[in-house]
Formats: structure tokens, C-alpha cells, sequence
């Protein structure tokens, strides 16, 4: 069960095309600090909320300690336990440290790299609609078919964590 979203914040990031990860230029990725409630943090239950908002087929794991993004779908990260340091948006990027709670909602070619993690780290992530998107780790010769792939990702219609009302819905249709 999420937090309120009353009570939710939401950090913004946009990253530049750096010729090796593109990033989306169209849409910012999106971090909701504390967003599962601590009382309820487990994978089966943020797996569930993400399928219940459109966001099916969940996987159970960490993340690549390598720079990597999807360019054919938009991913999100529920941290269920343990922290991370995560560099998002390529080599150039920003790094964030994330902790059980947290919810990272990546748009399609924004890359990301684990840095470090706590020996309990396990991250929750799915896809808007279950697609299985592709898994591209910045080779320069794949970079402008990437480009055009994720010009063609549309936003999804639902936050994976709040549904249609959701913080995702307003910031990826209305700007930042």
C-alpha cells in the first residue's frame, strides 16, 4: 500500500542525449521517496500494486552495475529493501541514493548504473502494459535507432504506484 499521495515527494530529473544513452529529452524521471509505506514494504505487495495500475509482470532482483536503458519502454524500480547508490542518466547523470520505500519511474532510454548496494538490496520493477522492453547498454553504433525507438514509447496512461490520479500521470503529459 502507497503513502498518501498528499505526503508524497516527488523529485524531478532530466538528463541530455550524451551520445551513448540517449535519455528522454520529452520526460523526466521520476523519484517518490517513501512512496511504499514502511509498514508494507515486501515484493509481493509492491508487485501487486503494480500490476493493479497497469504495470503487470513484475521481476524480483537488483539492478546493473553497468550503464544500461530500455529504448522500447518506460521501467519503474520499487525499492523493497535494502539501499542503493544509482546513477541515473548515463556516466554524466546524477546519483541518487535510494532506500526501501522508494519508487524510481525511469521513461523510456533513460539509463541507470548501480554504483553500490547494501547486501539486502531487492528491487521490484515491471513495465506499463507487461512489455518486455529491449535491454541496451550504450554501444554508439545502436544509439540512433534508440533515439528513434524511444521518440515512438508513448506515456503510459497510469502511475504505476497511484493509477490514473497519479504524480506520473501529470508530469509526464503536462511537463515538469
Amino acid at each position: 500500500m502507497p503513502v498518501p499521495v498528499e505526503h508524497l515527494k516527488v523529485e524531478t530529473l532530466t538528463f541530455a542525449d550524451d551520445g551513448r544513452i540517449p535519455n528522454n529529452p520529452a520526460l523526466p524521471a521520476l523519484i517518490y521517496r517513501g512512496a511504499l509505506h514502511p509498514d508494507a514494504v515486501d515484493a509481493r505487495a509492491c508487485a501487486a500494486l503494480f500490476a493493479a495500475n497497469g504495470w503487470p509482470g513484475a521481476w524480483r532482483n537488483g539492478i546493473y552495475a553497468d550503464h544500461h536503458f530500455h529504448s522500447t519502454g518506460h521501467e519503474v524500480l520499487g525499492i523493497v529493501a535494502g539501499t542503493a547508490t544509482v546513477t541515473l542518466g548515463g556516466p554524466a547523470g546524477a546519483t541518487v541514493e535510494l532506500a526501501a520505500g522508494d519508487v524510481v519511474v525511469l521513461p523510456a532510454g533513460t539509463g541507470h548504473k548501480r554504483e553500490r548496494a547494501s547486501a539486502d538490496l531487492l528491487v521490484v520493477g515491471a513495465y506499463p502494459g507487461g512489455i518486455g522492453p529491449d535491454l541496451l547498454w550504450g554501444d554508439p553504433a545502436e544509439h540512433d535507432r534508440a533515439k528513434a525507438a524511444i521518440a515512438r514509447v508513448a506515456p503510459p496512461a497510469t502511475c504505476p504506484v497511484y493509477g490514473a490520479a497519479g504524480p506520473l500521470v501529470g508530469h509526464w503529459r503536462n511537463g515538469a
